[in-house]
């Protein structure tokens, strides 16, 4: 192995408009590669550290997506089992549809949402964070947004189609969150800390905010301009933490990337962490890491750097190495985040890269395929 490639491509990034980056790469338990490039804090000139806190954004679907198979290995739930049986507010919903000239209308939906719908994004609910009744869950609870009380107000606004026909990125997963709060009988934050945080030792790892004296480490959250052509401070907030009281577990976590190589690590080695705590069955991964979508839900998985994958649950999966232009192998599956956290593993050869960036606008359709070309050709240099 020799990381000289995948050095020179941070500093290239870093070079190029990403303020700055840091990575690292296991091999079954050993760290093989670890560097930082570039700046935490651009106009105090503060260079990367390595222990800076990050919103994950999406990269924290594949814990919540793990959180809730936890529950699915203890056999809480199927993951065919109507969604309504565990959240009654799901049981008469309503599909919106349009006429030719636009006119729109609501139809009961024909088919029940599905558990398994919460994991592959086809359960038909839209990515709206402010629709008219999350901000009435906003007024009436000043703010606070408890976690079911969100997953209600998801619940009252028409799908965009019918359950299990479609796919469309979503809150599909911040819906999970309350599930796994209803089947475990304990918020979802403690849930994480009690079967994952606690036990992988993820110790600078939560949902929501961390306590003030860890966010002065957060890393400066930029934002890229495309008009200006340059990265501005975004003021450091994430729009998916809607209060205090809400579990996002689409967007909800705040970690180190160290932190969440502890988890990743886990993930690429059957399950078990390295201090010997184990996080999945191997099968469960094996399950969680296959293609869920048919054909049609298939055409709406269309972005350009997913070329090649699949979707499993809650994860993008290599389906077609040919298609997508890679040496990667089949079943190598993670996510992304949109401020550019980046979650590779590969169980085949026990490989897990945790990247990250802290920049909206993250240029992922860019980076993210060159970032998985480049560790595939150091690991066999």
């Amino acid at each position: 192995m020799n990381f000289a490639y995948l050095r020179e491509f941070q500093d290239r990034l870093t070079a190029w408009r990403i303020p700055g980056n840091d990575c690292i790469v296991k091999v079954g338990y050993d760290t093989v590669y670890r560097y930082q490039s570039g700046f935490s804090n651009m106009e105090e000139g503060k260079k990367m550290q390595g222990d800076e806190l990050y919103y994950l954004w999406s990269c924290s679907k594949p814990i919540t997506c793990t959180l809730a198979l936890k529950l699915y290995e203890q056999g809480l739930y199927l993951l065919n089992d109507p969604l309504y049986e565990y959240m009654p507010e799901f049981r008469d919903m309503e599909v919106l549809h349009k006429d030719a000239d636009g006119t729109t209308y609501t139809e009961k939906a024909k088919n029940p949402i599905r558990v398994r719908d919460l994991f592959t994004m086809s359960a038909g609910f839209n990515y709206d964070m402010n629709s008219p009744a999350i901000r009435e869950v906003k007024e009436a609870t000043d703010g606070h947004c408890p976690t079911r009380e969100i997953a209600k107000a998801v619940a009252a606004t028409p799908l965009q189609f019918e359950p299990g026909t479609r796919f469309s990125y979503s809150l599909c997963h911040d819906v999970l969150s309350a599930f796994i709060e209803v089947v475990a009988g304990m918020r979802t934050r403690d849930w994480a800390k009690k079967v994952l945080f606690d036990p992988l030792e993820m110790r600078d790892t939560c949902y929501n905010l961390p306590s003030p004296e860890k966010m002065a480490r957060m890393a400066v959250q930029y934002n890229f301009r495309d008009d200006l052509n340059k990265a501005l401070p975004t003021g450091g907030t994430c729009g998916h933490i809607l209060g205090d009281q809400y579990d996002s577990g689409g967007a909800g976590v705040v970690s180190t990337i160290e932190d969440y190589m502890k988890f990743a690590c886990a993930m690429a080695n059957g399950g078990l962490a390295e201090n010997g705590e184990r996080v999945l069955a191997s099968s469960t991964i094996d399950m969680m890491r296959t293609n869920q979508l048919d054909e049609n839900q298939m055409n709406d998985f269309n972005w350009s750097q997913l070329c090649g994958y699949g979707y499993g649950l809650g994860v993008r999966t290599m389906i077609d190495p040919a298609k997508a232009g890679t040496a990667g192998s089949i079943g190598e599956f993670g996510w992304g985040g949109a401020a550019g956290a980046y979650l590779i593993l590969d169980p085949s050869r026990k490989v897990a890269l945790v990247y990250a960036h802290h920049m909206l606008n993250n240029q992922e359709p860019w980076f993210s395929p060159r970032l998985r070309n480049v560790l595939y050709a150091c690991l066999d240099r």
